[in-house]
């Protein structure tokens, strides 16, 4: 959610992972034809995470080929709003749309970047229920509390898990 002043989780995860899974099938369909070929699109977030609490906001990684991604860039910045609370450098973008429901935020990364790590955390929560639990936990512990002590757990939270399943160099990837 844009720039939010409390973190609050939903009461409904179940009916905010289909909306967002029908949002992802629609903004999926709509920039496949207009991205590089080898573009991934994925659906990252807490909503593609069988179990996990969830604010209700649809969070997709567009993981392009560095050769690309000015391409990509230009591309997700002629359709969104760039996402101004995060960073941007060469090899990462974030945009964002505040007027879907759910909220849509869109992580454009180049694959084998240093921030090209999101398919990789919802992969790992995928495959272990405990790793879903223990953040279902911290979301809980900061639920209706100001955003930042929370972004600042998660960010450690991820950082922990990153360290513990490295990436394998070239490997397909779901898209949740």
């Amino acid at each position: 959610m844009p720039h939010a002043q409390r973190f609050h989780l939903i009461e409904d995860n179940d009916a905010a992972r289909a909306a967002a899974e029908q949002l992802f099938a629609i903004v999926r369909g709509t920039l496949e034809p207009v991205l590089p070929a080898a573009t991934e699109i994925l659906h990252i977030g807490a909503t593609a995470i069988p179990g996990c609490l969830t604010k209700g906001d649809l969070d997709i990684a567009a993981r392009v080929e560095r050769a690309d991604f000015t391409a990509a860039e230009s591309c997700l910045a002629a359709r969104f709003t760039r996402n101004d609370g995060s960073v941007r450098t060469d090899d990462f973008a974030a945009f964002e749309d505040a007027s879907r429901t759910p909220h849509l935020g869109i992580q454009l990364t180049v694959k084998g970047g240093p921030i090209d790590v999101f398919h990789r955390f919802a992969m790992a929560l995928r495959a272990d229920p405990e790793l879903v639990a223990r953040y279902n936990a911290l979301k809980r512990a900061h639920h209706d509390h100001p955003m930042t002590p929370y972004r600042a757990g998660k960010d450690a939270f991820i950082s922990d898990v990153l360290r513990s399943c490295p990436s394998p160099p070239h490997s397909r990837h779901e898209d949740g």
